[in-house]
This record gives structure tokens, C-alpha cells and sequence, in this order.
């Protein structure tokens, strides 16, 4: 089942808190922002259940269905290829956890799985003509298609995507 973790901004080191106004002292975001972590286990009603979560929050927010087809397709590339890839060798009850912030304008999605990590430059270019007939590499040819940001921290094991509202 999906866990979804009480967002905190003391957990997001990389955010100050005066970047975002705070409704009250419980670290809750205002309004203008939501934000949580999900920890997904590997069952694909768990994945799907993170995505639609997400969606939902995006959709409430008056993403076009274009940009939600975008936001969920990235999204399914990336927990899958962290359970696929980032999890080989690890027991299937390791979770990979989903950090996301939907505001109006943007999404914020990072999927940390807790493997070793790996180097993106590694992943061969999967429109090449030597790798056309290899199965590895869409998706994260698509998820840089669709995606305004795509980085990976120091270790290749948290991927954070950024989608911009078109308009904004």
C-alpha cells in the first residue's frame, strides 16, 4: 500500500523556509503549494496509486490534459526504472520514495530509489542506429522530452523532474 509522509520542510534541505510562506507552525505548506512524499513499495497498484495522486493535484490545479499525459508518463519511466534498475538485488519490499511539489505554475517530482546508483551518461543513446534494437534507454529519452528539468544527484540514485506549465 502507499505511504504518503507528512511533508516537512526541515527534511528538504535544499528549500529554505522563507522561499515558501508557511500556514502555520506545523511545517504545513500554504495553499499556493502541495508537497508530500510518497513511499511506494513495488506493486503496481501502489505505482499506479502515486501517479494518480500526483495527477490529481496537478489537475486541480488546471494542468491541460497534455501536460497530465506528460507529468504521469515521466513519472511511471522513472519509478519504474528505479524499481528495474536502482533496485536489482534488493529484497521487492524496499520502497522508492516519490518527493513532489505542485504549485500552479510547476511540478516537482524526485524518485530516490536506495540502491548504489549509477552514471546517466552511461545509458546509451537509444536513437542511435547501433541501439535501435536494444530495449534500454527510452524511457529516459522520453522522460528529457517531456520534462522542462531532468538531473540526477551525485550518486545516480534520485532523479528530480521539473514540468513547467506551458504559459509560464
Amino acid at each position: 500500500m502507499l505511504h504518503l509522509e507528512p511533508a516537512c520542510l526541515a527534511d528538504r534541505p535544499s528549500l529554505s523556509t522563507a522561499a515558501l510562506p508557511m500556514a502555520h507552525a506545523h511545517h504545513k505548506p500554504a495553499p499556493d503549494l502541495d508537497q508530500g512524499t510518497l513511499s511506494v513499495p513495488n506493486e503496481q497498484r501502489a505505482m499506479d496509486e502515486a501517479q494518480n495522486h500526483v495527477i490529481a493535484l496537478a489537475e486541480k490545479r488546471g494542468f491541460p490534459k497534455a501536460s497530465l499525459f506528460a507529468v504521469r508518463l515521466a513519472l511511471h519511466e522513472a519509478i519504474m526504472n528505479a524499481f528495474r534498475h536502482g533496485h536489482k538485488g534488493l529484497a521487492p519490499t524496499v520502497p522508492v520514495h516519490v518527493k513532489f511539489q505542485v504549485s500552479d505554475q510547476h511540478i516537482d517530482l524526485t524518485v530516490e530509489d536506495q540502491g548504489p546508483g549509477f552514471d546517466p551518461q552511461d545509458v546509451p543513446d537509444p536513437t542511435l542506429e547501433e541501439n535501435l534494437e536494444r530495449g534500454s534507454g527510452r524511457g529516459l529519452l522520453l522522460i528529457r522530452a517531456y520534462m522542462s528539468i531532468v538531473e540526477y544527484n551525485a550518486k545516480g540514485n534520485a532523479l528530480r523532474m521539473v514540468y513547467d506549465k506551458p504559459g509560464t
